[in-house]
């Protein structure tokens, strides 16, 4: 199939490497140049617009770090991809967007006969865990594109779905960091063992995939994770933002929210979402520190 790649960082670069690796021919764009360098590298051939990659495609998939940058790569005279992608091909956005990004998309690449699915993905290829929103026979016919970049792969609903999906499982991880955060932080001050807790959460009520964070990231003061700080701030308020739009509740994402926010204001927005501990240690008066780190 012939597939043309928008967006070639941190995520996109391996999941478009799954492609190729499937056989695919792919045709990539970056507005960073240098980004592209490890898929020419594997055979994919690089062009200087997103029209340019979408011109001979039968599916372009879209990843990119948010809402605005989606539009623009999409929606932009000349140079997006719908100034050049044909009737009958399919456009998969795989970018954390919002719901209204989502429904502008899907209504422009309509009105052009072409089909739109969006398409966020959680986790590292190629084990991710995709989500589908869009028409079942559009799902259907790129399923085996979305099985070679994910292990895990769900058709939601309708257009829209799988972004909010999305959104409500970022707002569960991320809330969920800052209430483990304050825990330690609680156990910390009463003059607990955090190592001997970080060992006892995973087998306990507290347990999750965010918690483990706190181990590897924090507790070593490396504050290292998959996620920068940028990329969390903006899902947390897209999905708060979701929650005003359909009249839900979000009180702990407000807070969350606000925590974030309090750290990317320090500069720190480019650091491993983990960082966002400091923002609570200050607030604490305390640190959270494994064993091995306690005498930096």
């Amino acid at each position: 199939m012939r597939i043309g790649f928008i967006g070639t960082g941190t995520m996109g670069t391996p999941i478009a490497g799954c492609l190729v690796a499937a056989g695919h021919g792919l045709t990539v764009y970056d507005v960073r140049p240098e980004a592209t360098k490890v898929l020419a590298a594997q055979g994919a051939a690089v062009v200087g617009s997103a029209a340019a990659a979408a011109r001979e495609a039968d599916v372009v998939f879209v990843s990119l770090p948010g809402p605005k940058e989606v539009e623009e790569a999409v929606l932009a005279p000349q140079v997006g991809v719908l100034a050049r992608l044909r009737r009958d091909a399919v456009c998969i956005d795989l970018t954390t967007n919002a719901p209204q990004t989502i429904r502008r998309l899907a209504d422009s690449c309509g009105k052009r006969g072409v089909r739109f699915l969006d398409s966020p993905v959680s986790g590292r290829p190629p084990n991710m865990t995709v989500m589908v929103g869009g028409a079942p026979d559009d799902f259907a016919a790129c399923r085996p594109l979305f099985e070679a970049i994910g292990r895990n792969v769900f058709h939601v609903g309708a257009s829209g779905a799988g972004c909010v999906a999305k959104l409500a499982t970022q707002y569960m991880g991320y809330t969920n960091f800052i209430a483990a955060l304050e825990a330690m932080l609680i156990a910390a001050k009463a003059g607990l063992d955090l190592d001997v807790l970080a060992r006892i959460v995973p087998l306990s009520a507290g347990q999750s995939r965010t918690f483990d964070n706190i181990p590897r990231g924090v507790l070593t003061r490396s504050f290292a994770a998959g996620g920068t700080l940028d990329i969390i701030v903006k899902d947390v308020e897209l999905a708060c933002g979701l929650a005003r739009e359909v009249g839900a509740p979000a009180a702990l994402g407000r807070v969350a929210s606000d925590l974030y926010e309090q750290a990317k204001a320090q500069g720190w927005g480019q650091e491993g979402f983990p960082v966002v501990a400091r923002v609570l240690e200050r607030m604490a008066g305390a640190e959270l520190r494994g064993a091995e780190t306690h005498h930096d």
